[in-house]
C-alpha cells in the first residue's frame, strides 16, 4: 500500500495481492489432493429387501398426553431413530423409510443389485416349490377331513343299530309280557293298540 503525501486516498499493490490470492490457491488444491487421498470413497451397500415388518398399526386409535419433558420418540407420531426425525403420518413415514435420506443414513445406494440368470431360475424352482408344498398341505387337510368325517358317520352308523337292537329287545320283551287273555279282553273293550304295532 502506498500513500502519497498529495492524495488522501489509498492505493493498492495489485502485483503483491494477485501474488498472495495465487498462493492461497496453490495451498487450498494441496489440502483437497491431500484430503482425497487420504479419504477413499465411500463404497454403499446395494439396495435389500427390508428383513422386519413396519408397524404402523400399533398406534391406531390411541391417545397420548405429551408434556415438555416428553421425548422426542413418544411425542406422538412415528420415529425413526436411525433419522432421529418424527413423521406424523403413516403414509409420509412409509415415504421417509423408502426414501434417499433414510437410506443413505442405513448406508445402503439406491441402486439394485441386476439378478443373474442363474438366480432368476433358483428363485422361480423355490416358488414352484412352495406351490407343491402348499397343494400337498391342502390334500393333506382335505384328506383328513374326509377321514374324520368317515369316522363320524361310521359312529352314528354303529350307535343306530345299536338303538335298532335294543328297541327289537324291548319290544319282545313287552309281547312276551302281554297274556293273550289280557289281548283279547283289549279287543273287546276297544283297546287294540295305538298305532304302533300292526299285527
Amino acid at each position: 500500500m502506498s500513500m502519497r503525501p498529495d492524495d488522501h486516498r489509498r492505493k493498492w499493490d495489485k502485483d503483491e495481492f494477485e501474488k498472495i490470492a495465487s498462493e492461497r490457491l496453490k495451498a487450498e488444491l494441496e489440502e483437497e489432493e491431500r484430503s482425497k487421498k487420504k479419504v477413499p470413497p465411500v463404497k454403499r451397500e446395494l439396495l435389500k429387501q427390508r428383513e422386519y415388518k413396519v408397524d404402523l398399526d400399533s398406534k391406531l386409535g390411541k391417545s397420548v398426553v405429551i408434556t415438555k419433558n416428553t421425548p422426542t420418540s413418544q411425542s406422538g407420531g412415528y420415529y425413526c431413530n436411525v433419522c432421529d426425525c418424527v413423521v406424523k403420518d403413516s403414509i409420509n413415514f412409509l415415504d421417509h423409510i423408502n426414501g434417499k435420506k433414510h437410506q443413505r443414513n442405513l448406508g445402503m445406494s439406491m441402486k439394485i443389485e441386476r439378478s443373474s440368470l442363474d438366480q432368476v431360475k433358483a428363485r422361480f424352482a423355490s416358488n414352484k416349490r412352495k406351490l407343491e408344498e402348499r397343494i400337498r398341505e391342502y390334500e393333506l387337510d382335505s384328506r383328513l377331513r374326509e377321514a374324520a368325517e368317515e369316522e363320524a358317520r361310521v359312529k352314528e352308523l354303529r350307535r343306530e343299530r345299536r338303538r335298532d337292537k335294543k328297541r327289537k329287545l324291548q319290544e319282545g320283551d313287552e309281547q312276551e309280557e302281554e297274556t293273550p287273555a289280557q289281548s283279547e279282553l283289549a279287543q273287546i273293550m276297544g283297546f287294540c293298540g295305538f298305532g304302533g304295532s300292526k299285527k
